[in-house]
This record gives structure tokens, sequence and C-alpha cells, in this order.
């Protein structure tokens, strides 16, 4: 098999065969594709897949849509790669501006963590505190102020979650439990003077899909504007994906900042963040919160962007995606509260393997993460591509049409009639 062949010499190049760990989870060896449009992944042996993950989630109107197509082509005939401004990065700003923040500012970088890392060094200068609080669960990205996870008790100093990060840093990062305000105010009352920011996925994508309980949002904000900390909504994978205004138009509750990702990219290599004037201007070269790169608003991330973000205001393409997840949900409901729990946001959902209501990572982590693995492996063989991990999200996008919800739902009950 190509595959495999393929994946035993990049064991000679990358750490474990690949370049992210998620995609050597493909077991007995992860798949190479070899191309992929609509609602299909081609592997390198030919074999056509549904697919769900959608790379990992900016595939909103599926793969290499023909107006995106068409845009990026264009912009290679201009080059892709100035060092100067470009027309495109401000009709692109303008647009996302007028949906997340109306009389706001961005700056452009190159992935979630980027975005997220230039955010909380942003709360940090700006606020002159030191301390960040994050959810248990809530993943921001690989950088050193985020890998942390919670100690014996959720109102415990986080200590480090990868080899590398200093438990000095780690220090600095204060760890609560999704959906539970009560901790949330615990450790306001014992640091609120010292916490620069609090930062959450509005809804959880990166341990399966955790929903969040309003008013645990709403308390956010009202603890935030209290102790005069930061509310940071990390909408790399919500932005653009649930509403046109992210889960702040969807929740009803606005952030202090905002960071985005995946769609706004169209599929190209792209980071935002999203902030008052007053907030933004503390970055370089207005203030001195540094952040520069090279490659920051790169040409063909913003055409694919902008595109890619005109095509759904045109084409209802939130609504589309969300249409397809919904008839998965309720095409399984009559075998699933017997089995399992799915946990569904507008196009993203995901299926626990348990009973009992997910409302935070513990109840995800006590779901049978096996059964969720080998429904994955039967899906396969099947021609359905669903996420890997349990931890991650099941995507759909515009594209993903009556038929091809029909032949998933069936193969999915095939496949639970097999566990």
């Amino acid at each position: 098999m190509r595959s495999e062949e393929l994946f035993k010499e990049s064991l000679n190049y990358f750490p474990g065969g690949a370049n992210s760990p998620v995609r050597a989870g493909v077991k007995p060896y992860p798949f190479f594709t070899k191309s992929a449009y609509g609602p299909y992944i081609v592997t390198e042996e030919g074999k056509k897949l549904i697919d769900y993950v959608m790379g990992y989630g900016p595939l909103i109107l599926g793969h290499r849509p023909d107006y995106v197509l068409d845009r990026v082509k264009e912009q290679l005939d201009f080059g892709w790669l100035y060092g100067t401004p470009n027309e495109n990065e401000l009709m692109l700003a303008k647009k996302i501006i007028g949906y997340i923040k109306p009389g706001g500012m961005i700056r452009f970088v190159n992935s979630g963590t980027e975005a997220t890392m230039t955010a909380v060094r942003l709360a940090r200068g700006y606020t002159g505190r030191k301390l960040l609080l994050k959810f248990d669960g809530c993943y921001h990205g690989s950088h050193d102020s985020v890998l942390v996870r919670a100690g014996s008790a959720a109102t415990e100093y986080g200590t480090p979650n990868s080899n590398g990060v200093p438990e000095e840093l780690a220090k600095l990062t204060l760890i609560a439990k999704y959906n539970d305000i009560a901790s949330v105010e615990e450790i306001f009352r014992k640091a609120g003077d010292e916490i620069a920011g609090v930062i959450v996925e509005p809804v959880i994508g990166n341990m399966g899909v955790i929903k969040p309980e309003v008013e645990f949002l709403r308390g956010l904000r009202k603890l935030s504007n209290r102790y005069k900390s930061l509310l940071i909504f990390d909408e790399v994978i919500t932005g653009f994906r649930i509403s046109m205004q992210g889960a702040q138009g969807y929740y009803g509750i606005e952030a202090d900042i905002v960071t985005l990702g995946k769609i706004i990219g169209g599929g190209f290599p792209i980071g935002a963040v999203v902030s008052s004037k007053e907030i933004m201007e503390t970055l370089t070269p207005t203030g001195n919160v540094f952040n520069a790169g090279t490659f920051n608003a790169h040409p063909v991330s913003m055409v694919a962007g902008l595109a890619t973000l005109e095509e759904m205001e045109e084409e209802n393409s939130i609504a589309k995606a969300a249409k397809a997840a919904k008839s998965i949900e309720e095409g399984l409901a009559d075998i699933g509260r017997k089995r399992f729990t799915i946990n569904r946001v507008e196009s993203m959902m995901q299926i626990f393997f348990t009973t009992s209501d997910v409302r935070n990572a513990d109840d995800a982590r006590k779901a049978d993460k096996r059964k969720y693995s080998e429904l994955h492996k039967l899906l396969l063989t099947k021609g359905v591509f669903i996420p890997p991990s349990q931890f991650e999200t099941i995507f759909t996008s515009s594209v993903h049409y009556d038929d091809v919800i029909e032949y998933t739902i069936e193969k999915i009950k095939e496949s639970l009639a097999e566990l």
C-alpha cells in the first residue's frame, strides 16, 4: 500500500512520522492524501472518503471551491509574497471587523497558536498584570502560557502539560473548570487584581465538542468587568462557523479580545487578533507590545479568506453546514441515548460513548475512547473519515449534501451494530 510505504519512510524524517500529532492517530498507519474536492478526500490508493475532518475546521465550503480557487489562481499571477501592504488585507480586515468588532482593529498572524499567543501578550501588556486564567479542556495552541493543565483542585496553579515548559512560567496560568462559574469566582477572589485576562473557547472544540451554558459565559463577562481583566474569546474554530459574528453574536456576549483562524484563511495559513482600537494600539508599532511576522497578512491567505467570506455571505453557507450536522444527529436519535451522547453546536459535533451529559473536560474523559477509536476505524473501511481522536470535532460543510449525509448515517449505524 502506497500510504504504508510513505509512512514508513516518513518515520525517518518526522517525529512519529507526521508534522502534527493528530495526523499520526490513524492506525495502524495514517493514509496519505492525493487530492480532495467538495466533501471528499482521496487517498494515495485512490480510495474516496467522505471527509468530516475538513482540515480540522477551515473548510466550511468544502475542498477547493471554485470561487476561492479562481481567486487564488488570479492572485498567484500577481505574486505571492511582497513584504509590503496590499489592498486585499485591508478588504479582508474591513469585512472581519464589521462582523466581529465594529469600530475595532485587527492584526493578522499566521496560525491560531500565534493569534492566542499574541492575545495573551496583549492582555498582559495592556493591563500590566501577569496572570492568565484558562479552563481545563480548552486548547489554545502550542505556546508555553497555555500548555498547562489543572492540578488536584481547579483553583491551583497550573503545572506544565509538556516537557520544555518551565514550571515558573506555568505558575502564571490558573486553571478553572469549564461551565463552573463558582470555580472562576474562587480564583478571582484569591488573585483577581493580578489576572490580566481570561481565555476561553466559548464552545470547546478540542475536547470533542462541549457546549457552554450561557450563564457561564455571562458570568465570565461580569467577573472580568468587576476585576478589570480582559475576556478573550478564542474563536479560532467558532469564528464564522456558528454564526458570521462567531460565538459573540451566537450567545450575545461581547469579548474584549477575539482570536480567529481557520475559516478566515479559506484553508490557507492564517490567524488574527481583533479588539478595540484602544487595546490594539498597544501593539507595535503604535505601542510597546511586540508582534511581527514575515508572513503576516500573506497575500494568498488574504485573497482566499476574502473569497471564502464573500461566498459564505452569498450562499448562506453556515446554515447549510449546520443542516448537514443536524441531519446526522437526528438520523442517529433512535439509537442515541441508549449508547452514546452527541454534542452539537451548528456544524460542530462529536459522539461520546457515554449515556451521561458531557459538560466539561472531566465528563469527556470518562467517555469510552476505545469505542470511539473502533468507530473511527470501522467508518474508514466504509468510506467515511471522522477525526481519529475522541477529543477533536466532526465538522460538516455546506457541500455535505443530503445523499452524502444519508450514506453517512447508514454507515454509522452499520458500524455501531458491529461494535
